[in-house]
């Protein structure tokens, strides 16, 4: 709980520093507000779409992971289907409190996650198109990213400078960058989650490994953190921080790289989960590196 914590903080607290410092220069940081507002919003949005999948699995779960919660019994659908209205609830208040603004990218993220839950009414269609599963449903970073974002460009008030880069195209832009940084990181993490040595595929649990074979699971998960690394070098760019952000990245890359190499030559029990570590690692870089590192590395004014 504590290491989930740690990555929203960061992907919240990334996003509204780096639309601060696109708005005022590098170095200059958001105000507390916006922080706090963000990191309460992602929080329940992450915990909504957990509860969205407890939804839309729970057959699957019923029949084939027994042992999760909800098929046994330890909490309802009901109970966290009134957990995450609680938490609408929340994010709406906190939205009317900084900014009314705020609700239209709040509607349009809790739209898109009840799409989601609904699986666009094409479930079956969907289930047999696993590379569709993965894009459609990563689409939701962006849009949760642009809601993080917005908690400063919007309650500063320069939400036509940010959404339409008015300021040169350099506000625009540089939002662009960042939100297909969070679509492909989100990938990084999607595909990093569901690669398993052998010995630890489960029957009836779809994992890419299975899908696709260990060896092409471990070169679409390193071709997305390549292209995590390039978009989020050109939204660091934007923020003086590109050459910061490819080294660090670049190092976990290589260190990813050769465990994925090594589960696919020498595949042993438990090594998927190192690729999950790396993925939640590669998060925590990514968005400190685009959105905090330029911040310090320029003073942090405020």
């Amino acid at each position: 709980m504590l290491g989930h914590g740690a990555l929203i903080a960061a992907f919240s607290g990334g996003a509204v520093c780096y639309s601060a410092q696109l708005r005022l220069g590098a170095g200059h940081g958001p105000a507390l507000a916006s922080v706090v507002v963000a990191f309460a919003s992602c929080l329940l949005f992450f915990f909504q779409l957990r509860v969205a999948d407890e939804f839309k699995d729970f057959e699957e779960d019923a029949r084939h992971r027994p042992y999760r919660p909800v098929p046994r019994g330890l909490v309802t659908l009901r109970e966290l289907g009134t957990l995450g209205a609680v938490g609408i609830a929340v994010q709406v208040a906190l939205a009317l409190w900084l900014a009314p603004a705020l609700l239209l990218p709040l509607l349009a993220v809790l739209a898109y996650m009840a799409l989601m839950t609904a699986e666009f009414g094409v479930r079956d269609w969907l289930r047999a198109r696993p590379v569709t599963v993965l894009w459609t449903h990563m689409l939701i970073m962006p849009l949760i990213d642009l809601y993080a974002t917005a908690t400063d460009w919007l309650a500063a008030g320069d939400g036509a400078h940010a959404a339409s880069g008015a300021t040169g195209g350099v506000v625009g832009a540089g939002i662009a960058w960042f939100l297909l940084t969070s679509f492909c990181n989100g990938i990084v993490v999607e595909v990093g989650r569901k690669i398993r040595a052998p010995d630890d595929e489960e029957p009836g649990v779809e994992t890419y490994s299975a899908l696709w074979g260990r060896g092409r699971a471990v070169r679409v998960w390193i071709l997305a953190m390549i292209a995590t690394a390039v978009a989020a070098a050109f939204a660091a760019r934007a923020v003086g921080g590109a050459t910061a952000v490819l080294v660090l990245l670049g190092t976990l890359l290589c260190a990813g790289s050769w465990l994925g190499v090594g589960l696919v030559r020498a595949p042993r029990a438990g090594m998927g989960r190192r690729l999950e570590l790396v993925s939640g690692l590669w998060t925590l870089a990514v968005y400190l590196g685009v959105g905090v590192l330029p911040l310090l590395l320029h003073g942090g004014r405020s």
